[in-house]
């Protein structure tokens, strides 16, 4: 027990910071590029808009595609790009690489429904009043699909973090990193109890927040 507590005390508190790091700069990368893809998506697919059945298909293609590997396989497959990028992909930085591209078709595709889930009359009186793209997104698509848009980060964000524990299993940092290395590796049963308790705490604590997020601002 008294192990345990020295483990917990010396690295959990950097473990834990360089989880939020990954976390955090996966989920911006995310949220930034899957919406616009999302919006490419979703333009390029109703037909009050722009309906471009090329780029969607391409770009759906690649969202696919990329969404299709599981993650620690990805994880792998990603290593030379990230070792090219910044020298070293077992850091959190190379994790968190790794987070931001799996998160952005994550996001594509929530944001995607999101937008999809909008009002087909709400938009149809807005083109009629010729309205410009731009101002029929700003005003009327994005306000209508925030609340959904705030479920999808919240699920962004726990996706993320299930995921910065699998980046852990090859080293680069993370709680995940913690589990294996002192958990798992030295038998510290405490450890990954510990651990676990954090995660599900963390969990609950992220979709409590995201719930009365998106209830403050459902219409």
């Amino acid at each position: 027990m008294s192990d345990t507590a020295e483990i917990l005390r010396e690295h959990l508190g950097k473990a834990l910071w360089d989880t939020c790091t990954m976390v955090g700069i996966a989920t911006v990368v995310g949220v930034v590029f899957g919406t616009a893809l999302a919006v490419v998506l979703y333009l390029t697919q109703a037909r009050l808009f722009t309906p471009n059945r090329l780029v969607n298909t391409v770009v759906g293609f690649v969202v696919n595609a990329i969404r299709s590997l599981p993650f620690l396989i990805l994880l792998v497959v990603l290593i030379p790009l990230i070792q090219l990028c910044i020298g070293d992909p077992y850091t959190p930085a190379g994790g968190a690489i790794a987070l931001s591209i799996a998160a952005i078709p994550f996001f594509a595709r929530i944001a995607e429904s999101a937008f999809a889930d909008v009002d087909p009359g709400l938009l149809e009186a807005a083109v009629s009043t010729g309205a410009p793209l731009r101002q029929i997104i700003a005003g009327a698509v994005f306000p209508q699909a925030l609340p959904s848009f705030i479920r999808g980060i919240v699920l962004t964000v726990i996706s993320l973090l299930g995921y910065s524990a699998m980046v852990g299993t090859i080293g680069a940092g993370g709680i995940g990193d913690l589990a294996i290395q002192y958990g798992y590796n030295r038998y510290e049963t405490g450890v990954l109890i510990a651990i676990v308790v954090l995660l599900v705490l963390l969990v609950q604590l992220i979709q409590w927040a995201g719930d009365r997020l998106a209830l403050r601002f459902t219409h």
